[in-house]
């Protein structure tokens, strides 16, 4: 196996930078436009062997250095008993979770009978790549998934989950529990089938200030963490506008911490400290740039970052209009920047 991933994770040293891309799986590849044309994205999620297919796309395409399974971080709160519509104008939820009966009524389910299919498809996937490179699990940390289901969908201030966190933090932490109870056997789950490392999307989590992230979300992501660690699997977290929230990352125990753009991650890597890995930070329409200009971004992350303990990839997800081989190159680039720095180059 390519194991530069896990050994970067891990601050290992490596002959080269590892590199994967957030939604590197999507629709900016035709591949993955050819099946998701005949197939709804919820659908697609449930079906193994398509979710296999697409998984491996880019592995295929790109030359990263890792798959991360198709999947969505919503898929186990559908499990939990509420319905969930998915569809290009991103998720929705008919019947928003608001009231103490409507979190009441929420399950805690069996992963392998609400979500089994996420297991089957890294099995396929694993058999796939022939195990050439890491498949990469992943969830949704338990504040981005109340979000969602508290707001009925995505949202631009996040009045209604803040209201519920300020005004009624014991049912608030009612949620955050029955989530955490969720997830953790979500990802057990997800190890069991064979994923190397797993990476915790908090995306909203940096609409919190430090002082209400550290009450409502530390809790429940160090616990998550310790969790899926002692199976020895390493554990990324990562979300978006979270620079004030690094101290607090680094408390959850996480193996590497993932950066959005807005933060360089030289800084980053200062405030951490020497004993955690970091992932990033390119901004995703980067990718838009002339080649020589993506060139120098990518090598002055990889400066900035040094040569052990990082995993390159973009700041947030790669975006639908991408050209994938604008991402071909900066994946190349990495690969050949990452090699010279090792060398003294």
């Amino acid at each position: 196996m390519n194991d530069r991933l896990l050994r970067a994770a891990r601050r290992q040293p490596t002959d080269t930078t590892p590199v994967w891309l957030m939604r590197q799986a999507g629709r900016y590849l035709p591949e993955y436009r050819a099946v998701r044309g005949t197939i709804g994205f919820l659908d697609l999620c449930k079906n193994p062997d398509l979710a296999a297919e697409v998984t491996v796309q880019p592995i295929t395409r790109l030359g990263v250095d890792a798959a991360i399974i198709f999947s969505d971080i919503l898929i186990p709160v559908e499990a939990m008993g509420i319905e969930l519509e998915l569809g290009d104008k991103g998720p929705h939820f008919p019947n928003p979770v608001r009231t103490a009966a409507d979190i009441e009524r929420l399950g805690v389910p069996d992963p392998v009978q609400g979500t089994g299919f996420v297991a089957e498809a890294i099995r396929r996937t694993r058999r796939a790549l022939n195990d050439s490179v890491p498949v990469i699990g992943f969830c949704g940390a338990p504040f981005t998934l109340a979000a969602y289901m508290v707001e009925g969908g995505g949202s631009k201030s996040y009045i209604l989950i803040k209201r519920l966190l300020f005004e009624q933090p014991k049912l608030a932490h009612t949620l955050f529990q029955k989530l955490t109870d969720t997830l953790i056997p979500y990802l057990l789950m997800q190890v069991e089938a064979g994923v190397s490392i797993v990476q915790i999307f908090d995306s909203w989590g940096g609409e919190l200030s430090p002082w209400d992230y550290e009450r409502f979300c530390l809790p429940y992501l160090t616990r998550m963490v310790k969790e899926v660690q002692a199976k020895g699997v390493p554990v990324i977290v990562f979300g978006t506008g979270m620079s004030n929230h690094l101290p607090l990352l680094k408390r959850t125990g996480a193996d590497v911490i993932g950066q959005d753009w807005r933060t360089p991650i030289d800084e980053a890597r200062r405030v951490l400290g020497p004993d955690v890995a970091v992932q990033g930070n390119l901004d995703p329409l980067h990718l838009f740039l002339p080649r020589e200009e993506l060139e120098q971004r990518v090598v002055d992350i990889l400066r900035r970052a040094g040569p052990v303990g990082h995993i390159f990839n973009l700041g947030h997800g790669i975006l639908p209009p991408t050209d994938p081989d604008a991402a071909k190159f900066m994946v190349e680039a990495v690969h050949k920047h990452g090699a010279a720095l090792r060398q003294g180059a």
